[in-house]
């Protein structure tokens, strides 16, 4: 197996070697242009993220700066919005549904390192991917780690580090990240009173 085919399979390998170098200086070649385009030239900065994601559409969207490791290995879906300084190491491949929305600073993390000195010191690591369903919101500061599912319609508070998976419909904040509740209608209904003019 190549590198690339083990770390895509979650099996340990070396990110210092050639294959994955390439890729990733790819990556940052088409990432160094992203974050140097003009701010207000949405166009072209569509562009580029549908060239370095391995899916992507005309309604992505991601406010500068932005990094990512591979960029290949990111897929997402409709209407996807991430705020300023969001990082996503998506070694292990990160699936994200439609409608999903990622406040500043919210980093996604798909690789790990040994606890072994030896070992990490020798460059080995080791990934595992990351999804999250339709309709979520991820609050600001938040970390994701390696293998995480966060299910539909999940809202993540912000500053949490999610190492468990967290079920659809759910309110989860802390670090490590629990699910506070569950999100219903009431919710909604009490939101639109809030709001609603007189």
């Amino acid at each position: 197996m190549t590198e690339y085919e083990k770390m895509m399979t979650g099996l340990a390998h070396l990110p210092n070697q050639k294959e994955l170098i390439t890729l990733r200086r790819k990556a940052r070649e088409i990432l160094f242009e992203f974050n140097h385009t003009s701010p207000n030239n949405d166009e072209e900065k569509n562009a580029l993220l549908c060239q370095l994601f391995g899916q992507a559409d005309k309604t992505t969207f991601i406010n500068q700066p932005f990094h990512c490791d591979y960029g290949m290995n990111i897929k997402v879906g409709k209407n996807f919005f991430a705020n300023f300084n969001c990082v996503m190491l998506d070694s292990g491949g990160i699936t994200i549904g439609d409608n999903v929305m990622l406040a500043p600073n919210v980093s996604l993390y798909t690789v790990g390192h040994p606890l072994d000195a030896e070992l990490r010191n020798e460059g080995w690591e080791q990934a595992a991917p990351i999804t999250i369903g339709n309709n979520v919101w991820i609050g600001g500061s938040v970390v994701i780690l390696p293998g995480v599912t966060i299910g539909d319609n999940v809202v993540i508070g912000a500053g949490s580090v999610v190492t468990k998976n967290i079920p659809a419909n759910s309110l989860a904040v802390g670090n490590p990240c629990r699910i506070l509740r569950e999100i219903t209608s009431a919710d909604r209904e009490k939101y639109i009173q809030c709001f609603k003019p007189e």
